[in-house]
């Protein structure tokens, strides 16, 4: 078994296969499209309807974007396809060939990533090209999903421990989904505050945080009249989301080491 390598053509064509497997996932496709790009578009137009767009307009619209790409498409796609590549002994047989482990689990994440990427295109082309202010710190819109991608591949490779099937998933997923959901800036703003302190700390909770500093200068809980930053005073603001999505991402990638599965057997 290999554990190291440095060769990329074994990640190379492994991603490329599973790029494919994702087309051919009629589902998948499906949710790619409809959930993060369909329906954050949708409501950012009844957002606008009656009044012109503003920077809270387009963070809300970029937060929903990240909700369901990450979930939808980057987390339940991973932990869809890991499971069932488990339960067919395709995870075991690879671990024969060149790739190390590590390309082999992420492979899986590279159409997700691709997908997140072209749905984050189309949405912010909408948005902006439809008179919404500039963004106050594209970078920390970046840095938001780019940090997700990682952070949501990881506890979906964590979560296939506990997933006996692809069918399974829809069960599985739905504490990884729930706690996401919780960092929601609508739902921690309406939450008690020692609960909405605690829901800050939650994985979606420094995406939602790092996407509405990015897009609007403030973060995702505080109130409309608190004075927007700018650049330079918003990555003074960035310390505690991306510590908080540090520390998600670490124990992920420790979980994951410990208890993932790559046979059904044993």
């Amino acid at each position: 078994m290999t554990t190291l390598a440095t060769n990329p053509r074994p990640l190379t064509a492994l991603a490329k296969a599973e790029y494919l497997q994702f087309r051919r996932n009629k589902t998948l496709v499906y949710l790619s499209i409809l959930f993060p790009i369909g329906i954050p578009i949708a409501l950012y137009f009844i957002a606008i309807r009656d009044s012109a767009p503003t920077t809270a307009t387009a963070a809300v619209t970029l937060e929903m974007l990240a909700l369901f790409a990450l979930l939808f498409v980057q987390y339940y796609s991973v932990l869809s396809m890991v499971t069932t590549r488990r339960g067919e002994g395709v995870l075991k047989r690879l671990r024969t060939g060149e790739a190390a482990d590590w390309q082999i689990q992420l492979a899986p994440a590279v159409p997700g990533a691709l997908v997140t990427f072209s749905c984050t295109v189309a949405v912010v082309a909408v948005v902006y090209a439809t008179g919404a202010p500039a963004p106050v710190n594209p970078l920390a819109i970046a840095l938001a999903l780019l940090g997700g991608i990682v952070l949501f591949s990881l506890l979906a490779l964590a979560t296939s421990a506990v997933t006996k099937n692809a069918e399974a998933a829809q069960i599985t997923s739905l504490p990884v989904m729930t706690v996401a959901m919780l960092g929601l800036a609508s739902i921690r703003k309406v939450l008690p505050d020692r609960l909405s302190a605690i829901t800050d700390w939650t994985p979606f909770a420094a995406v939602s945080d790092l996407v509405s500093l990015g897009a609007s200068g403030k973060v995702a809980t505080a109130a409309g009249s608190d004075a927007a930053l700018d650049f330079a005073g918003t990555l003074a603001e960035l310390g505690r989301p991306f510590a908080t999505l540090a520390i998600w991402t670490v124990l992920a990638l420790a979980l994951t080491r410990r208890s993932f599965r790559w046979d059904d057997r044993g």
